[in-house]
């Protein structure tokens, strides 16, 4: 039985004025040991400490208990405030503290307090606020930091991990150390992430393909060979699009890698109009030279088969990327894109007149004809004098490219829109960290793709197994 447990058994029996009373003669294993006897104390009382001076013994005491050039036969655990530091001019916790205790050797290597000096020549903290600012009771133990960073690993945020952590102990005035060490915590977590991110992030591919044969990636490396863009997809997904893959949508606007890369998803609509994921990829660049590296993997990936339309922002290097590796394929813009500074650029005539917005709106949506649209739009724009209005200018100048007239006889899949790219991207937010490694990213990448999955096999599950009573 160590000397802590000791001291916590005795407790409710004890002469002394506190649980964890340093004593000359007291006994312990390890200098780890007396550490955290003294730092209990500490807490009791109301200072940090810290490890100070020792000496070393002759490397021929050292035996086999510790290696001969760590060996030591003395050491000092002080006050926080101990010593004095010449180099600062502004201001500083130290004031020459005289509180500590001196560790020596006992023959068979243990450790013993031969000296306790009890008085501080400062004020002492009351409570456990003021105590959790020492940086001794900082410290998080082994089983708390586990579960930080599978809280971490799932995107929650710090606040609530320390709410959490306040649930734990019993309120957050109990929790035994500040945000500040817990962010301390998380940015070693990130730091371990990122140790041979490339090696993890290969290893994460290597098992997913022996658990799925249909898994496929692509890698394209600079000069340097490093990674520019990455581009993987799973064997469902890859069955996916054989079946679903004649209209695609695809996004880069996420992007929270700790490499700033935008990441951008190949997304679909399966026959229970769900939204399907055919491929990831993250990329380095947003360049029509990147886009037609992408557009052109992701073909040989899915078997070579274009899609009959792709919807896009209005990138102009996707747009040049498309017609380059897709010539066939109709690009049609996202509407919601063209449209969203509408409310900047009309300003009050679309925000406060809902005459022009149901005008406008119909002739955007209910046009059905060419000609029908020319004639609308013309009235449109001759009513409320916009003829000179550098937005109507712009969109009409692109309607080829989202109105519905030049669109009506091309299969959409009911898409008009981006918008479930973007919901993709909306969802994996919730799996993956701010700042993430790419390994990380990769893994949560595939729990939302498992989520998605799941949620299709209740469909298909429905489908063919719960049988609809008709009611006379």
């Amino acid at each position: 039985m160590g000397t802590i447990e000791r001291a916590m058994r005795s407790a409710p029996t004890r002469k002394t004025e506190h649980i964890f009373e340093p004593e000359v003669g007291l006994v312990f294993d390890s200098r780890e040991e007396a550490r955290e006897f003294y730092n209990m104390y500490s807490w009791e009382v109301g200072f940090g400490v810290k490890f100070n001076s020792s000496r070393p013994g002759p490397k021929s005491s050292a035996k086999n208990t510790e290696n001969a050039e760590q060996y030591r036969s003395m050491q000092e655990i002080v006050c926080q405030k101990s010593g004095n530091d010449s180099r600062i001019t502004t201001g500083t916790k130290r004031c020459g503290c005289p509180a500590k205790i001196r560790l020596l050797r006992t023959d068979d290597y243990g450790w013993y307090i031969s000296l306790h000096v009890k008085e501080h020549n400062h004020e002492l903290s009351r409570t456990n606020g003021e105590k959790r600012e020492w940086n001794s009771h900082r410290q998080i133990d082994p089983s708390m930091k586990e579960m930080i960073r599978n809280l971490r690993l799932n995107n929650v945020s710090l606040t609530r991990v320390h709410c959490i952590m306040g649930d734990v102990y019993g309120t957050s005035a109990d929790v035994p150390w500040t945000k500040k060490s817990l962010r301390t915590i998380c940015s070693q977590i990130t730091r371990d992430q990122m140790g041979d991110d490339i090696k993890k992030t290969m290893d994460i591919f290597r098992e997913m393909h022996e658990a799925d044969p249909g898994f496929r990636f692509s890698v394209e490396l600079d000069k340097h060979s490093r990674i520019r863009t990455l581009l993987w997809c799973s064997g469902r997904g890859r069955e996916q699009y054989a079946c679903f893959g004649d209209v695609v949508t695809f996004d880069t606007t996420y992007c929270t890698n700790i490499y700033k890369m935008p990441f951008g998803l190949f997304v679909g609509v399966n026959h229970h109009f769900q939204t399907t994921i055919f491929a990831g990829v993250l990329m380095r660049r947003e360049t029509a030279r990147s886009f037609k590296w992408v557009f052109k993997e992701f073909l040989n990936l899915m078997g070579g088969k274009a899609p009959f339309t792709i919807l896009t922002d209005q990138c102009k290097a996707m747009a040049k990327a498309i017609r380059f590796v897709m010539p066939s394929t109709y690009h049609l813009w996202c509407k919601w894109h063209v449209m969203k500074r509408i409310r900047e650029c009309l300003g009050p005539l679309y925000t406060k007149n809902k005459k022009f917005r149901d005008d406008f709106w119909l002739v955007v949506n209910g046009m059905l004809t060419e000609d029908e649209f020319e004639r609308a739009w013309d009235d449109l724009v001759t009513r409320y004098n916009l003829q000179k209005n550098s937005f109507m200018n712009r969109i009409y100048k692109s309607k080829k490219k989202w109105a519905k007239p030049w669109s009506k006889d091309k299969f959409c899949a009911r898409m008009s829109s981006t918008q479930r790219s973007e919901s993709a991207n909306f969802m994996l937010k919730r799996y993956v960290p701010r700042n993430s490694s790419m390994n990380h990213f990769v893994s949560q990448y595939n729990r939302m793709l498992y989520e998605r999955e799941r949620e299709e096999d209740i469909a298909e599950d429905k489908t063919k197994q719960f049988d609809v009573i008709l009611r006379n």
